[in-house]
């Protein structure tokens, strides 16, 4: 009798275990907690508490959480708790909001301030893991930084300021692309228009008719599918508001150019498809043309060049040049120059070495007529010798292509490739109609894709190479289409050339064979010009 009292009396003090004969225990009850039910088992002495789960027939999810852990003893009666943990991802799209930018310009009378870029939010993705305990949101976190699908535009707002530079007398109509805006120079270069205010000019053409009575240009467009569109600005009375032409062309990258007709105007393009992945584009390789009137009569397209592959890298696009005396047009591109032929088709002048960049761009060469319309200026890719991949040399030379031979001709070798050489007007001599070729020099020739330039001239022939600007020494130039004046500067009498440096516009003049150094003027000041082109004011 007294070991029976002494069992019950043990059984009473250890509540829920069961005890064997000699006073261990043989069993603890464990209560789970789990999907909103609870379930009571036996489990044997020094059982884990994920061995009480698997007797439970309870399965965990690989982020569960159970309180206590799963490696944990059970000595004693116990509550196990299972949480059940999930996990989503949100992804976001937040908003980045656009800086203002107040600039200081020598173009604009003082303190008068001119809305110079609209500035424009812009957009990114973020990506949250989101965590849930029992269907209750306990964390949110920013897994990765945020994609920027849209890049914010800084608002400009430009504050006109006393022109600290003097005033010279210009030939013909110099235009300037200003922090997105178009400016017309006449006159002399203190006498300034602003053409075209709505700040959203994206460079991609900018070019004066030969005459200096339309300006063409291209517009950033924020609808999806869509690069830019074609404009073209009516110069004839600069003291009444300018008309300004919407040309329904969208989604230029390369080329685009204008000639006047007696009625009317025309406009060659070529086009590109948009796409989401570098460099942005698809080239088309097409080449089209419009007619169109001041009072913005735009007539159908008639198509030139047909959508085509473009050759070697034709992805990235080909450029085209029009002869300002007749109807012939060159082109350039990643694997050849030449000119097209009365079919549309394209007749190779000089095959190029197609430039291996091993980015997501291609290089083509710069093209350009000579005034007589006798030779194309362009550079050629040249191999460099054995043991160099012809693809991956560094060598570029200046080469003229005679129409009439069709040999080409290296002028100047190792200018690097974005040499641009351009040729100037037709200049009088005791000879006859003579010009000369302006290019830019490479600095550091064997790395010319990221190299600074320097401006040079010559003769039409290769000989009397003078280095104009800036000075030996000084900072070098970015790769840009320079220009000439159509006729001389009436100070010096000499031809000058239109250049861009540091943001700021220079007119830079070539000396006469054999003469000396003429003027450097400096234009501008607020180091925010990114395009120049230099006409007629007929």
């Amino acid at each position: 009798m007294a070991k029976v009292a002494l069992l019950l009396i043990g059984v009473s003090l250890l509540g829920g275990c069961i005890v064997a004969a000699e006073g261990s225990p043989q069993s603890f009850v464990v209560e789970i907690f789990a999907d909103g039910k609870v379930t009571s088992i036996e489990v044997a002495p020094n059982s884990t508490v994920g061995e009480a789960l698997h007797q439970a027939k309870i399965t965990l999810g690989p982020l569960d959480r159970v309180e206590p852990t799963l490696s944990s003893f059970i000595n004693e009666p116990t509550s196990i708790r299972v949480i059940r943990v999930r996990e989503e991802f949100e992804v976001e799209r937040v908003i980045l909001p656009f800086e203002q930018k107040v600039v200081q310009t020598d173009s604009l009378p003082e303190q008068i301030t001119l809305l110079a870029q609209k500035g424009q939010n812009g957009e990114a993705e973020v990506t949250y893991r989101i965590l849930f305990e029992d269907g209750v949101e306990v964390s949110r976190t920013m897994v990765n930084e945020p994609a920027i699908l849209k890049e914010p535009v800084a608002e400009i707002v430009m504050v006109g300021v006393q022109k600290p530079f003097m005033a010279y007398e210009l030939p013909g109509r110099i235009a300037f692309l200003l922090g997105g805006n178009a400016w017309l120079m006449e006159g002399n270069t203190a006498n300034r228009v602003l053409v075209v205010s709505s700040g959203d000019l994206d460079g991609r053409v900018f070019r004066l008719s030969r005459d200096g009575q339309w300006l063409l240009f291209t517009r950033r467009e924020n609808e999806e599918g869509l690069i830019n569109s074609l404009w073209a600005a009516h110069l004839v009375d600069l003291d009444k508001p300018i008309k300004i032409v919407n040309l329904k062309v969208a989604n230029i990258v390369h080329f685009a150019d204008l000639i006047s007709l007696s009625s009317a105007s025309r406009v060659f393009f070529s086009t590109v498809e948009p796409r989401t992945t570098a460099p942005g584009w698809q080239a088309n390789n097409n080449l089209i043309s419009l007619d169109f009137s001041p009072n913005g009569w735009v007539s159908k397209w008639k198509t030139i060049v047909e959508t085509n592959s473009g050759g070697v890298y034709g992805w990235w696009g080909t450029n085209f040049a029009l002869e300002p005396r007749s109807e012939r047009i060159a082109f350039a591109r990643p694997d050849g120059v030449g000119l097209l032929n009365e079919e549309g088709g394209f007749d190779v002048l000089l095959n190029l070495i197609p430039y291996q960049t091993g980015a997501d761009w291609a290089w083509a060469p710069s093209i350009a007529w000579s005034p007589d319309g006798q030779f194309l200026y362009t550079v050629d890719h040249v191999a460099e010798g054995e043991g160099v991949n012809p693809e991956e040399s560094k060598a570029f030379a200046i080469t003229a292509l005679s129409l009439a031979s069709r040999i080409p001709i290296h002028l100047v070798q190792k200018v690097g490739m974005f040499a641009s050489p351009v040729p100037s007007p037709l200049m009088a001599s005791e000879q006859g109609g003579q010009f000369r070729i302006a290019y830019l020099q490479a600095i550091q020739p064997e790395q010319s894709d990221v190299s600074r330039y320097r401006l040079m001239v010559m003769d039409q022939d290769g000989s009397d190479t003078r280095a104009l600007f800036p000075n030996e020494g000084g900072a070098g130039l970015e790769p840009q289409m320079i220009c000439w004046s159509p006729a001389p500067m009436s100070d010096t009498g000499l031809y000058a050339i239109a250049v861009i440096h540091q943001g700021n516009l220079y007119l830079v003049d070539v000396p006469q064979q054999g003469g000396e150094e003429g003027q450097i003027r400096q234009i501008s000041g607020d180091g925010l010009v990114s395009r120049v082109v230099w006409s007629l004011s007929e």
